[in-house]
């Protein structure tokens, strides 16, 4: 009887790396995979044709033909081969263009072994079973402009560019949902979304539903015709009628009347309104981008919100984190809002003192994003010098947060609440030394007074990765 050999799946590296190359080859070759190599994206794009790799992980920094013209060019031949794109420097807008490309999934260096290993095993259980046709998608590239840049390298926020990318290439009936604290990004995110996508040259219409009462948010909304209401002088066009084919963004749509909600589940229903006083139904093709500060799936489950309105809305739900999840951002949008006030008020401030820094990234910024480019606004506004010093922020950043005068008792059972409190210390406590050593537990541990194991401990009880701190 014939024993049928099982192949081992071949892997193609791509990087101009000889350090990186070696890297990848002794972890694939550990795991029994195949290991193919190719020093640039035209090698890559010949290895697709001679090698035929089964996986493909691939640097976007390269000679001769960079990472995302070469995924260009293997869509053009394969559309489901698993594409790794790795990159050094990542940004939003290059992880953005690789999920449009049809990246499988992008991943920032220094590079992690056991990720690796995990996105290697995920990428091959994708193909098991899939036939691997050429294709001849276009895709539209859009550049979103430094306005409405995404700042950060935060795992969290990758994850958020990953996801816009995928979106932009969904048609624009999909509908969106971010969620997330007051001043995290939520418009930042759906202005990504809509300057990524092929639309991107249509309107991007934003509206806060908070701002007007129910009868002007309702005109605003679908319009008027002539003589609907007292006032009504002349035909008016709704926001849905202005965007076009384009996006609309409803901020804080937790909001919104159980009323404005009904007419609005059933704008998503049929894909089209009436004007107020009108007859004629108008048709709808932008895209619903809709965000909230609430607990929206709690509002669900108390009635408060439509539960029909709301699957309707959540297609997709993108959840920003909080500043003080995402601490290794810090200096990244610090030099960011440097640089944007420094040309704004004409100054050359050139960066942050030692101590500055590790007072910026000592604070929790209850009001996320937003409250840091305000700070870094008025400390630019009192720089003199060269560099930003703890004066500028201290008056700010020492005063007592809200809330911390208070502990917040959740038990009248004295070890209950003694429990909460312990673990939120604790998990702050880890959180500023992680923040101040960059990651490295060893010195966190050290100036902690603490042995590495017990600090490594305390880590992994409250699932803290010493990853997300270094910058």
């Amino acid at each position: 009887m014939r024993r049928e050999i099982k192949k081992a799946p071949r892997v193609l590296v791509v990087d101009d790396d000889e350090k990186i190359l070696f890297a990848f080859k002794e972890v694939l070759k550990k795991d029994g995979y195949a290991y193919l190599t190719a020093w640039n994206g035209e090698e890559a794009v010949e290895q697709l044709h001679r090698g035929r790799p089964d996986i493909i992980f691939m640097d976007i920094t390269m000679p001769k033909l960079d990472g995302l013209e070469a995924l260009k060019r293997i869509r053009e031949v394969n559309q489901r081969i698993p594409v790794i794109v790795i990159t050094g420097y990542g940004t939003m807008q290059t992880a953005i263009e690789a999920m449009k490309l049809g990246a499988f999934e992008y991943l920032t260096k220094p590079l992690d072994v056991e990720k690796i290993r995990a996105v290697a095993k995920k990428a091959l259980a994708s193909t098991i079973g899939r036939p691997l046709p050429s294709g001849d998608d276009q895709w539209i590239k859009v550049d979103s402009g430094d306005r409405y840049q995404l700042v950060g390298k935060n795992v969290q926020i990758e994850e958020i560019y990953k996801l816009i990318g995928s979106i932009s290439a969904t048609p624009a009936h999909t509908s969106v949902l971010i969620v997330g604290e007051s001043g995290t990004g939520k418009e930042l995110v759906a202005r990504a979304i809509h300057n990524n996508a092929s639309n991107a040259k249509e309107p991007f219409i934003g509206i806060n539903c908070t701002v007007l009462p129910d009868t002007l948010l309702e005109s605003e909304l679908f319009g008027y015709e002539k003589g609907a209401f007292t006032g009504a002088v002349e035909r008016k066009l709704g926001k849905f009628e202005v965007a076009g084919k384009g996006t609309i963004f409803l901020d804080e749509i937790g909001n919104l009347s159980p009323q404005l909600q009904q007419k609005l589940l059933r704008v998503l229903q049929e894909r089209e309104f009436e004007r107020l006083g009108g007859n004629g139904p108008i048709h709808v093709d932008a895209r619903f981008i809709t965000a909230t500060n609430r607990d929206i799936e709690k509002d669900v489950k108390k009635g408060i919100f439509r539960e029909d309105l709301f699957y309707r809305l959540n297609v997709v739900m993108i959840h920003v984190p909080p500043l003080r999840e995402r601490k290794d951002d810090i200096p990244i949008l610090a030099n960011h809002f440097l640089s944007k006030y420094n040309n704004q008020f004409k100054k050359a401030v050139k960066g942050f003192s030692d101590d500055a820094m590790v007072l910026l990234k000592s604070y929790s910024y209850p009001g996320n994003v937003r409250e840091l480019e305000n700070l870094i606004e008025r400390a630019l506004m009192l720089t003199m010098g060269g560099v930003i010093l703890p004066d500028t922020l201290q008056n700010v950043l020492t005063a007592p947060l809200p809330g911390m005068r208070d502990i917040s008792i959740i038990s009248p059972v004295f070890s209950k609440s003694r429990e909460h409190v312990l673990k939120i210390f604790e998990k702050q406590f880890l959180t500023n030394q992680l923040t101040t050593y960059r990651g490295n537990v060893t010195a966190a541990a050290r100036a902690s007074k603490m042995t590495r194991q017990n600090f490594q401990r305390l880590m992994n009880k409250h699932k803290i990765l010493a990853e997300q701190f270094r910058i």
